[in-house]
């Protein structure tokens, strides 16, 4: 005990009494637990942006059967997160006005109106199986063909393979529609891809800038709120959202404005910053089986033979299209 320390003792002795040194009688602490790592965490936020996007799926085919316009769905998702939002935004009000225009430009159009409105009348014309398989499923093939024309190299390997896999199962979903020439389901799936182009021209903006993920879904949702409610006040778009049932309202509240534009918003831009836009994309290969057995119970739809087809072929394509070659290590010393 420090009591019974003698006075001549030294100063190096009283410090080794009170803090023990690791001997051989005391094993050094090596367990120690550590938190996950950042490619694990931006996964788990790819898994849950992966249910919120099947969501989105289901919404996009059942607006048309809904009391809510495209537009009354737009101005949802775009104004609730700003509510929610509005002071940690008005924090990062210089950041956001000092982004470039081109990145800004590209997460705008990519995510935000044009993108929308695409995936919603794309969606009223086909099937949610379409909705969920094509906007995600083609992402991975957009991104490399954005990736190639900024100077990079062209995918090879398995990556090439898996995004010729991705067309194969593209073009099962659609080929019998193709050869009965239903012009509805051409022009829903034509619609969807544009789409997922713009959803790809937005992965690739988001790693771009230089914001959080809360800063980038005001980048977002501010001028695309903006458009639709200067759309809708000039009856450009129209709208019925003073008429519509309290439960339509409620329903794309939770899923477009707290689901899609908070939770999903945040969640993906902050698996983008861990994993960078490529590996991403690979959200796209559990989205089209997720929202296809979610189809089923909610809105009665039927796998057809083309959807058992096509939408395996484009989960394989996607998880290959983002497996990354195995570096070689050198075998000479």
């Amino acid at each position: 005990m420090a009591a019974t320390r003698t006075v001549g003792a030294t100063t190096e002795e009283a410090r080794d009494t009170r803090t023990p040194p690791h001997g051989h009688d005391e094993e050094p602490r090596t367990g120690r637990l550590q938190g996950p790592s950042p490619q694990a965490v931006g996964m788990l936020a790819l898994l849950l942006t992966v249910a919120i996007w099947a969501a989105f799926a289901l919404s996009a085919r059942a607006l048309s059967a809904s009391t809510l316009l495209p537009a009354d769905a737009a101005l949802l998702r775009f104004g609730v997160p700003l509510v929610v939002l509005a002071p940690a935004l008005w924090r990062r009000r210089r950041r956001l006005a000092a982004v470039r225009l081109a990145p800004a430009a590209k997460i705008v159009c990519g995510a935000g109106v044009p993108f929308f409105l695409a995936a919603m009348y794309g969606g009223s014309l086909t099937s949610a199986a379409f909705v969920g398989a094509i906007v995600p499923g083609m992402v991975p093939l957009f991104v490399s063909a954005l990736v190639v024309a900024g100077g990079k190299s062209a995918p090879r390997g398995t990556q090439a393979a898996g995004l010729a896999l991705i067309v194969a199962g593209v073009v099962a979903l659609v080929w019998r529609y193709t050869a009965a020439l239903d012009a509805d389901v051409l022009l829903g799936t034509g619609t969807l891809l544009v789409a997922s182009g713009l959803w790809a021209l937005y992965t690739v903006g988001l790693r771009e800038i230089d914001l959080d993920p809360i800063g980038s879904i005001g980048l977002l949702c501010l001028p695309s709120f903006a458009v639709v409610a200067l759309l809708t006040l000039t009856g450009v778009l129209p709208t019925g959202l003073a008429h519509a049932a309290g439960g339509d309202i409620a329903l794309f509240l939770v899923v477009q404005g707290l689901g899609v534009g908070l939770c999903a918003g945040l969640m993906y831009a902050f698996a983008i910053r861990r994993l960078g836009p490529e590996r991403s994309s690979v959200v796209g290969s559990l989205s089209p089986v997720a929202v296809v057995l979610l189809a089923v119970p909610l809105l009665d739809e039927s796998p057809t033979l083309p959807v058992v087809v096509g939408v395996p072929l484009i989960t394989l394509g996607v998880a290959l299209a983002n497996r990354r070659p195995r570096t070689k290590v050198p075998t000479d010393a």
